[in-house]
């Protein structure tokens, strides 16, 4: 997948800075702790799935894609579907549905490039609102894993979401990026 720097969605990481206690966010005890994990678990992310169904909601683009309704749990699968791609626990996996069902959903609409954008900025909106800046280790990756997620599976099948692949499985994302498939 080709990253779109027209609109600066993606940026690289950057290096990794070994001072001891400089990441202490995310390096516990001298072992470094998963995005999931320094998020705050499943609180955290629902607490960015809430801030995030906000910005949306209040963007009249992409608050286009729930005018036909949407499910009334949707904050709590958006948490599990990203805790899942971000080291945490497989509950949305064990409980909704694979990769395919997510793409599916988000498939056979037509390309949508603009709603992309603003979901993007939805997300980095959202993330300021929970405290997770990007010029920050955690938000930039978070950024990072967004904009990767919403151009990359989520935006491949415009015409027709039968074409979406069976059995797919959730990508993960670490902090140096998306993790290859097994």
């Amino acid at each position: 997948m080709e990253w779109n720097d027209d609109h600066d969605l993606a940026r690289p990481i950057g290096q990794w800075d070994p001072t001891p206690g400089k990441h202490d966010s995310w390096l516990r005890y001298g072992r470094m702790e998963s995005i999931f994990q320094t998020a705050g678990g499943m609180a955290g992310l629902m607490g960015l799935a809430a801030a995030w169904h906000t910005q949306v909601m209040g963007d009249e683009v992409v608050a286009h894609a729930f005018s036909h309704g949407y499910k009334i749990d949707h904050t709590e699968r958006l948490a599990a579907y990203w805790a899942e791609a971000l080291g945490g626990p497989t509950a949305y996996t064990e409980t909704y549905g694979d990769e395919t069902s997510v793409v599916r959903l988000h498939s056979g609409n037509g390309p949508h490039d603009d709603m992309n954008v603003r979901a993007i900025a939805c997300f980095d909106a959202a993330l300021n609102d929970v405290g997770w800046p990007q010029d920050e280790r955690l938000g930039r990756t978070l950024h990072d894993y967004f904009a990767w997620a919403t151009l990359g599976s989520l935006d491949d099948y415009h015409d027709n979401a039968d074409d979406v692949p069976e059995r797919l499985a959730v990508p993960k994302w670490s902090w140096d990026g998306p993790v290859p498939s097994r």
